[in-house]
């Protein structure tokens, strides 16, 4: 879709084409209603904007539309961020494979990191290192990453 076409399109259908960039449906009816956006860098601060205005609720709602990183069900989206875990050693995916249990039995919460440009093992490396933050802490690191991945789509999203 261009960015033209998004910004005149029914709330509805902007609100579904927000959804597949961000799983939260405030946030995607928030951006949604702040439309028409004078140029993508404006969508791009409104984004950011609005997603840090939200509650926690919001935050875990985006979460969930996450599958497990190393997970071999990705698609879409999800699976082109991960491509580097596609190929990973079978020792690397089961470390993820515990580490995302060991994470979710911690915090309640899929692990969200902003995948794109990342090896396997950098990607496990960082799950590691977050199991070791307090909750409060982790929750606004998957918040910021939830934020970078969200950018990244509506960058693929909207052509110019």
């Amino acid at each position: 879709m261009t960015f033209a076409e998004f910004n005149v399109a029914a709330a509805g259908y902007a609100e579904e084409a927000l959804r597949r960039c961000c799983g939260s449906k405030r946030w995607s009816h928030l951006m949604a209603e702040q439309r028409p956006f004078a140029t993508r860098d404006v969508l791009l601060a409104t984004a950011e904007r609005l997603w840090w205005s939200l509650e926690a609720a919001d935050w875990l709602e985006a979460f969930a539309a996450h599958p497990r990183i190393g997970d071999r069900a990705a698609t879409g989206w999800a699976a082109d961020e991960q491509s580097a875990a596609a190929g990973m050693p079978a020792g690397v995916r089961a470390r993820l494979v515990e580490g995302n249990h060991a994470y979710e039995a911690r915090f309640g919460y899929t692990f969200v990191v902003c995948a794109k440009g990342k090896s396997a093992g950098e990607m496990l490396q960082i799950l590691e290192m977050r199991l070791l933050l307090d909750p409060a802490a982790e929750l606004q690191v998957a918040a910021a990453e939830q934020r970078k991945i969200t950018e990244l789509r509506l960058i693929k999203s909207f052509t110019p």
